[in-house]
């Protein structure tokens, strides 16, 4: 499996043939200007919920690829009314089996609006898995118990994606935990150091995770991943 970083929450993961995109916010995004958003390829996109660091870039790359929306029914109509026809709904809960594999979607503790501040519905996050791999992606989340019930729904986790950047999400600490409750000590880190609210201290972090007998990788935007 192969994980390309694109900054805030958007990751690429490729993976059986195909790449799944989550949560593409480029364009917008001050530290991911030398990615060139024509270039990115998609086969499915993740969006977690509505808020424009999320979905910004969402409707070209969907239209450019023709790659398939999975995201919460609100956000799944939304898209169609953006033109995007190739999409599919899930609520948290539900999951489905795609090409790639299955997708589950879980609870997300947060807010989900447009960039017009109408009604988005329900944030979520989503685990995805195959024979060759199981990821968490928590989209943006308080740290909730019910991440306590992954391992009990889902194959053992290979990396778990966490937002790190406290003030809307949970901080440093709280995916400490959220490793813990979701029984994966390897944790990527994202939704951080986009804009003020969120900077962190790299290296604090990093110790944090590593005096719990954690691993905390931050990705360098655009640098593939092998996981």
């Amino acid at each position: 499996m192969k994980i390309t970083f694109y900054g805030q929450a958007c990751f690429s993961i490729e993976t059986k043939g195909k790449t799944i995109l989550t949560d593409p916010f480029i364009s917008g995004n001050p530290l991911a200007q030398h990615i060139n958003v024509e270039d990115i390829q998609a086969d499915f996109i993740l969006l977690s919920h509505g808020h424009q660091d999320h979905i910004l870039d969402a409707v070209s790359i969907a239209k450019r690829t023709g790659a398939k929306v999975i995201a919460p029914y609100e956000v799944h109509v939304w898209a169609q009314s953006q033109g995007i026809e190739n999409t599919h709904p899930l609520n948290p809960g539900g999951k489905w089996d795609f090409e790639f594999g299955t997708v589950l979607c879980v609870v997300a503790i947060h807010s989900s609006s447009f960039p017009d501040n109408s009604y988005a519905g329900t944030p979520v996050g989503f685990v995805i898995w195959n024979e060759e791999m199981s990821v968490y992606f928590a989209g943006d989340t308080a740290l909730t118990m019910d991440m306590k019930l992954i391992p009990m729904l889902c194959p053992p986790l290979d990396v778990a994606i966490l937002p790190i950047g406290d003030n809307f999400t949970m901080d440093v600490k709280g995916a400490v935990i959220a490793s813990d409750f979701v029984a994966c000590p390897k944790v990527i880190g994202c939704h951080y150091d986009t804009f003020g609210f969120i900077k962190i201290d790299h290296e604090e972090a990093r110790n944090a995770f590593e005096a719990a007998g954690k691993e905390l990788i931050l990705l360098d935007i655009g640098k593939p991943f092998e996981v």
